[in-house]
C-alpha cells in the first residue's frame, strides 16, 4: 500500500464503504470479509475498483476493530493506488465523510463512492459513472423498477404504487470531489445515501445504467447467489 497520497489533478479516486457491520447476513463477521471463492468479499470489491485504469487512488474506510482482518485480507495486494485504510463512524455518512476527508491531500478532480459489499462491480459501470460526471455534479448507477409495486398494511396487499420513474440505486455514486465534500461537511444527519446528501446540497445528479450483477451481499441467500457467480 501506499503510504501517502499523491495529488494527482483531474484524477478520480474510489471511497470505498467497509464499516458495517452487516448485521442481516447472522455470521459471525462482518460480511464484507467472509469467504467468496478463497478470498474474502472485500478483496474481491476493491481489485475491481482497481481494475479500472481510471482510478488514481481508493481508500477503505473499515470499523476500528476490523484492522486485523483488512490486513488479511489485503494480503499481498501491491498495487500503489490502495491508500491506508480509515476508521470508519457510526454512521454511513460519518464513514463516508471519513474517507472523503482522507482524500484531501490528492485533490482527486472526482470521487466514486462505492459499497464494499459489491464485489461484482464492472469496468463499464464505472466509466458509465464517470463519463457522466462531465455534465453533472453526480451520478449514480441504478436500474429501472420493472416489477409490480403494491403498499401492504400486514400481510394484505391495499393499493398499487406506480413504478414510473422509480429506480433501485446501486453503487458506485461519483461526485465532483469538492463538491461532495462540501455537500458532507454540512450534512447533519445519516442520510439514506450519497445521493441524498448531494440532492440536499442542491447538486444535480444523474442516473446511468447499473448492472444487475452488481447486487449488494446484504442476505445469506445473496452470498449463496454470489459464491454460484464465482463458480460459474
Amino acid at each position: 500500500m501506499a503510504t501517502t497520497p499523491s495529488p494527482t489533478p483531474g484524477s478520480t479516486a474510489i471511497v470505498l464503504v467497509a464499516a458495517g457491520r452487516g448485521s442481516r447476513m447472522g455470521a459471525e463477521r462482518p460480511k464484507q470479509y467472509l469467504d467468496l471463492a478463497g478470498r474474502p468479499v472485500i478483496r474481491h470489491t476493491i481489485e475491481a475498483c482497481l481494475a479500472a485504469p481510471e482510478i488514481a487512488a481508493l481508500v477503505v474506510v473499515i470499523h476500528p476493530d476490523d484492522a486485523t482482518a483488512y490486513d488479511e485480507a489485503i494480503a499481498g495486494l501491491d498495487d500503489p493506488r490502495l491508500l491506508p485504510p480509515v476508521n470508519g463512524a457510526d454512521t454511513r455518512a460519518g464513514s463516508v465523510r471519513a474517507g472523503l476527508e482522507a482524500l484531501v491531500a490528492s485533490a482527486p478532480a472526482r470521487v466514486l463512492i462505492h459499497d464494499a459489499a459489491r464485489p461484482f462491480l464492472s469496468i463499464e459501470v464505472i466509466r458509465r459513472v464517470i463519463d457522466a460526471l462531465g455534465t453533472a455534479d453526480g451520478a449514480f448507477a441504478a436500474l429501472p423498477v420493472v416489477d409490480a409495486l403494491w403498499s401492504v398494511e400486514g400481510a394484505e396487499a391495499v393499493a398499487p404504487v406506480s413504478r414510473e420513474a422509480l429506480w433501485r440505486a446501486q453503487t458506485p455514486q461519483g461526485f465532483g470531489f469538492q463538491a461532495i465534500l462540501a455537500a458532507h461537511r454540512q450534512n447533519d444527519r445519516d442520510s439514506a445515501d450519497d445521493v441524498a446528501v448531494a440532492r440536499a446540497a442542491g447538486l444535480r445528479v444523474v442516473v446511468v445504467e447499473g448492472d444487475e450483477a452488481n447486487f449488494k451481499i446484504t442476505t445469506p441467500a445473496d452470498m449463496a447467489r454470489a459464491r454460484a457467480l464465482r463458480q460459474s
